[in-house]
């Protein structure tokens, strides 16, 4: 990290500001070189915002008037020396004063290697700076949330509690494997079950709010699905509260699938909605009718739409079908008419919570459905503590290889197999878990990761 770097902190785009980071020992040269301040102070006061200009001396050209700021490491997001530059947000200001800063012995960043620096600098654990990502692209309230307690140092301190519980085991097996001469207290297979059971309790746990974690960050993907002419385009509308769809009384409107992301709850959802899916000869219908089973086989949620103006059909009951062993609501919709469907009709189908009655048409029955969505997503539980759930893949691997380690060591230890034996798998535990939080991570894991992330960030 001994040379200096620079980039775009702000999205590409016309914009009010654009701002340039600096980060390294020549943060203050540079600054010093290429910004001439308006008042009497000095040009780079620490922690003080001056106006004033940015200044191509060789030309004696006026690139841009800007705010400039000094900061002195290490009380800095990289841990060094940090500069930024306030430009206005044209992309012709921005890339002109980029240039300036260069020819100065300064180097483009590499994506995330602001970041990256904060890690090595110790200012942040490798969980942390992956949460940077997540705060940045948050879809959601609550994502945001999640990701700010995670930012905080929530998941890195649940995963530093299950790393020093799994050392004071490798502590007392360590003693007993290398003094057994010694007058030490022989640490019994219980104890040593006891040791470890806590930790891989911990790590189920974590394991399981994976799942509402990943909906969370990702947004849960959920497609509305039925025959022809049942309200699924009318549906949508209501969720989106806007007209996305067209809606006509002629079977088969919707002859390929609609996206659309919105919010339910603070939750992110992406919505899909489907054509009908029926029997037909018509080529188009059958091309959009494969991409509606495909959404139906990718979906976290479906949303199966019954029109309730009229008997079940043979084609209803066969997607009823489909649906036993999915996460699934059954709308039945047109409450608004003479319902023909009833829930009697539907409980050999699915739970009763899961039948919900609407009209499309109304709205009313919408604030229904999304109430289920959300007590399906959290399990019932409207507020989940959002230091306990897992947001990101490559932890929720390395839970898995940890607790897959833990299950082999406590089977060792039920079958009285050597110390040495169930140490290899504890010291790979903590190793796993080492990784989350990048005390054990390689360089290449460490690459990988910051890769991932935005140019100036």
């Amino acid at each position: 990290m001994e040379d200096t770097i620079a980039a775009i902190a702000t999205p590409f785009g016309e914009g009010g500001i654009g701002i340039i980071r600096i980060s390294g020992e020549r943060a203050l040269p540079v600054l010093e070189e290429i910004f001439e301040a308006a008042s009497d102070k000095s040009d780079a006061e620490n922690r003080m915002l001056c106006y004033g200009r940015i200044i191509d001396r060789k030309k004696d050209h006026v690139v841009d008037e800007c705010l400039a700021v000094f900061m002195k490491g290490p009380a800095t997001y990289t841990g060094e020396d940090v500069a930024e530059i306030h430009c206005h947000g044209s992309m012709i200001s921005l890339r002109n004063a980029l240039s300036l800063i260069y020819e100065n012995d300064v180097r483009p960043a590499e994506p995330g290697e602001f970041t990256k620096r904060a890690f090595l600098s110790g200012r942040l654990d490798l969980s942390q700076a992956e949460a940077v990502m997540d705060v940045v692209k948050a879809r959601s309230d609550r994502g945001f949330d999640v990701a700010m307690s995670q930012l905080g140092g929530s998941l890195s301190r649940s995963i530093g509690d299950l790393r020093s519980q799994l050392m004071d085991a490798l502590v007392d097996i360590t003693v007993n494997l290398d003094y057994p001469d010694e007058d030490i207290e022989e640490i019994t297979l219980h104890q040593l079950s006891d040791r470890i059971s806590p930790v891989s309790d911990g790590l189920e746990k974590l394991i399981a709010s994976a799942d509402t974690g990943r909906m969370i960050r990702e947004g849960l993907a959920v497609t509305i699905c039925g025959r022809p002419n049942v309200g699924k385009s009318s549906l949508l509308n209501a969720l989106l509260k806007q007209e996305r769809a067209i809606v006509t009384d002629i079977p088969g409107t919707t002859r390929d699938t609609i996206q659309e992301s919105m919010t339910i709850r603070g939750i992110p959802v992406n919505l899909t909605d489907t054509a009908g899916i029926h029997d037909t000869r018509d080529v188009v219908e059958q091309m959009g009718i494969q991409r509606s089973k495909d959404a139906f086989n990718r979906a976290d949620l479906i949303i199966l739409i019954l029109d309730g103006g009229e008997d079940l059909t043979e084609e209803d009951r066969q997607l009823l079908e489909l649906l036993r062993d999915r996460k699934a609501l059954i709308v039945i919709n047109k409450m608004d008419q003479d319902l023909r469907i009833g829930r009697e009709d539907i409980i050999p189908y699915a739970a009763d919570e899961d039948i919900l009655f609407t009209s499309a048409l109304t709205g009313d029955g919408i604030d229904r459905i999304e109430d289920r969505i959300e007590d399906m997503v959290f399990s019932g539980k409207v507020v989940q503590e959002t230091s306990e759930m897992v947001t990101n893949v490559r932890h929720l691997d390395l839970l898995r290889k940890a607790k897959a380690d833990l299950d082999q060591a406590y089977d060792a230890v039920a079958r009285g197999e050597p110390l040495e034996l169930v140490e290899l798998d504890v010291r790979s535990a903590w190793d796993h878990l080492g990784e989350i939080i990048g005390d054990t991570a390689s360089a290449d894991i460490l690459d990988e990761v910051f890769s991932r992330f935005c140019l100036g960030k």
